[in-house]
């Protein structure tokens, strides 16, 4: 899906956990290419509330995973449902907006969106 939208994967990390400086974090995909990352976040129920924490967590990527400090990130929420509009409100915060019923996924994304680099 991300190579249909101008980023190649080469591979994906699952549930990247750690711990910096007495902080703790998560994410739940991690695809990468040499240059870029895309960070997303998966819920069932994707809400407004999950947008922002995850908008707050993906501007300090580059303090938790200094691997990746020199690389371009990007941010993906991938969801079943939505509510209340969150998943306009994560497109228009810039990041890729993953819908994902049953065994299929697609992004949802108009045609013409630029993703944020973060």
């Amino acid at each position: 899906m991300l190579a249909e939208r101008g980023i190649p994967v080469e591979s994906v990390i699952q549930r990247r956990k750690g711990r910096k400086e007495g902080q703790n974090f998560e994410f739940d995909l991690i695809a990468v290419n040499s240059t870029e990352i895309v960070i997303a976040e998966v819920k069932t129920t994707l809400r407004n509330k999950d947008v922002s924490d995850f908008q707050k967590k993906l501007k300090k990527a580059r303090f938790y995973m200094s691997e990746y400090k020199h690389m371009t990130i990007y941010g993906a929420v991938a969801f079943i449902s939505s509510e209340a509009a969150s998943d306009q409100m994560a497109e228009n915060r810039g990041f890729f907006v993953i819908r994902a019923p049953g065994s299929s996924s697609a992004i949802i994304n108009k045609e013409d969106f630029r993703p944020k680099a973060f």
